[in-house]
């Protein structure tokens, strides 16, 4: 009897845990779109992507935390371009021989109700880390219509300028200031 009494007092105690239990998600990289624009000599705004990313995203909505881990591979950059994608992924700009990724870390996720607004995190380039945080736009998490898993996808924004990461090249003809956009999906593992 006693023993069965601790058995029911542990899963008592339990059972907010899972209750709170985070979600994770894995990146669907078909569906996830890492892109950017900067200004080019002041006439245009070039746009550019990144076609390879992979990442995982954590969220409880009843605890409002969450965690974003995203890899991004530099050398699929393409703006369109090929000589220009050549020349970017040069020591010049994303030196991708040296630093093949861009990866974010969060630190913190910030919640409105139970919808997650913004994400404070860390972005390394170049083998330099400085804090980013990026503004959600846009968030849903429902069945897929078509094969009915879990999805959540998002769409987020951040400004940065590139210089703070010692990508100096052609400045300042070529934009110091970079908006990032990244629109993820992800699926629950």
């Amino acid at each position: 009897m006693l023993k069965q009494n601790i058995i029911a007092a542990l899963l008592l105690v339990s059972l907010p845990l899972v209750a709170h239990a985070a979600d994770s998600y894995s990146m669907d990289p078909q569906h996830t779109f890492a892109h950017f624009s900067v200004s080019h000599l002041g006439f245009s705004t070039m746009q550019g992507r990144f076609d390879k990313s992979s990442g995982k995203l954590t969220f409880n909505r009843a605890a409002k935390t969450g965690s974003v881990d995203v890899a991004i591979e530099a050398a699929s950059i393409t703006t369109g371009f090929g000589k220009r994608d050549d020349h970017l992924r040069s020591p010049d700009f994303f030196n991708v021989a040296e630093f093949p990724s861009l990866t974010y870390k969060s630190t913190a996720v910030k919640f409105k109700g139970d919808i997650p607004v913004s994400v404070e995190g860390n972005l390394t380039l170049l083998g330099v880390t400085k804090p980013v945080t990026l503004t959600i736009l846009a968030f849903k998490c429902a069945n897929h219509p078509m094969n009915k898993k879990e999805l959540c996808g998002a769409d987020a924004t951040a400004q940065i300028k590139r210089s703070d990461f010692g990508m100096k090249f052609g400045l300042p003809n070529v934009g110091d200031d970079i908006k990032m956009v990244f629109e993820v999906e992800a699926y629950k593992d």
